[in-house]
Order: C-alpha cells, then structure tokens, then sequence
C-alpha cells in the first residue's frame, strides 16, 4: 500500500463533486504543481444535461463519454456510453498521471466508469502509486472497487455539500501540499 494520501471526495449527484475537483486542481496549477488524470463535465445544450465529457488533464485531450443520442451496447441510465472514449482519453490519463504527474486525479469513479476492466485496473494502479490522489466517488455505488476504496486505510473520505462546495477546496489543498511536502529522504535507506 502507498504511503501518500488519498482523499474521495462524494457527494450526491449535484452536489459539486467535478466542482470542488476543478477549484483544487486549479488551485494546484497555479502553484505550479504538475496535476495530471482524468476529469469529466456534463453537456449542456439548451439548458439542459445531454451527456459527458472526457478530459485528459495532462494532454487536454477530451472526447465524448456519454449521450443521450449515442447508440452504444452500454448504458447508463437513458445514457449510451462510448467506451473507447473512456479507455483510449480517460484510461490512458490515469496511466499518463501515474508516471508523469505530481498529483493524480480522477473523476470520477462512478457507475458508469466501471464498466471499463481497463477502469478498474487503471484506478488501482493510481491506489498503488506513491503520489497524492484525488477522485471523486459514487455515493451510494455498491461496486466492489468502490467498497475497496472506502475501506483503505490510506483514503480520507470528504462529503461535498452544495454548501460546503466552495470551502472544501480549501481544506483539500494543505493535505495534498503537506504530501508533496513530505518526500522521503533518500539517505535514510
């Protein structure tokens, strides 16, 4: 198991789980701190919610998660999902992070993201890294991925309120700088 920090970050759907996830990375950014994974956003259209996006933090890469209209084998809700979409911009983020960020993020690891193997392997993988990580997590998902990560020791579980949205930031930052903060000391081995 990892030594650094872990922090989920739930919530129920609305609450502002991307939202507080984009004000910290943001925050973490501007401080120069290299933070790499996958984030993803709903599709507006006329005011109304049409599906989801895909982002590679590193890259800026994005594609279409989910639609309304998308023909597709998997579905969530009235939803159909494009998997390719999911492993070829957001697996591939994760896996990228792991390597090549400071700060690992993940957005989220939810009902509809773990349908992916490819997903599932990707987060444990993220788990297994010695960085801070981020991810945002299905409140009330009975997945087995999900239970794992509640269940470790190494994650701290945070809930976002519509009202405590825009302070939890701000409560996140210092226990992801302390992490990066804390580097092993080399000679000691």
């Amino acid at each position: 198991m990892s030594k650094k920090i872990k922090i989920g970050i739930t919530g129920l759907p609305g609450a502002g789980k991307t939202h507080t996830l984009r004000k910290v990375v943001e925050m973490l950014e501007v401080e120069g701190i290299k933070v790499g994974g996958m984030i993803t956003d709903g599709i507006i259209e006329d005011g109304k919610k049409v599906g989801f996006m895909v982002q590679d933090l590193l890259t800026k890469e994005e594609g279409v998660l989910a639609r309304l209209d998308m023909q597709s084998e998997v579905k969530f809700l009235d939803y159909g999902v494009d998997m390719e979409s999911l492993n070829n911009i957001g697996v591939a983020a994760i896996l990228r992070s792991v390597d090549d960020a400071e700060v690992i993020v993940i957005d989220e690891v939810g009902k509809l993201e773990v349908e992916s193997k490819h997903f599932i392997e990707a987060v444990k993988d993220a788990l297994e890294a010695d960085k801070p990580l981020l991810l945002t997590l299905h409140k009330k998902s009975r997945n087995p991925l999900l239970q794992d990560i509640r269940r470790r020791d190494d994650v701290r579980i945070l809930e976002v309120t519509p009202i405590n949205k825009n302070i939890l930031p701000y409560k996140i930052i210092p226990l992801i700088k302390e992490e990066l903060n804390n580097k092993p000391n080399r000679d000691a081995y």
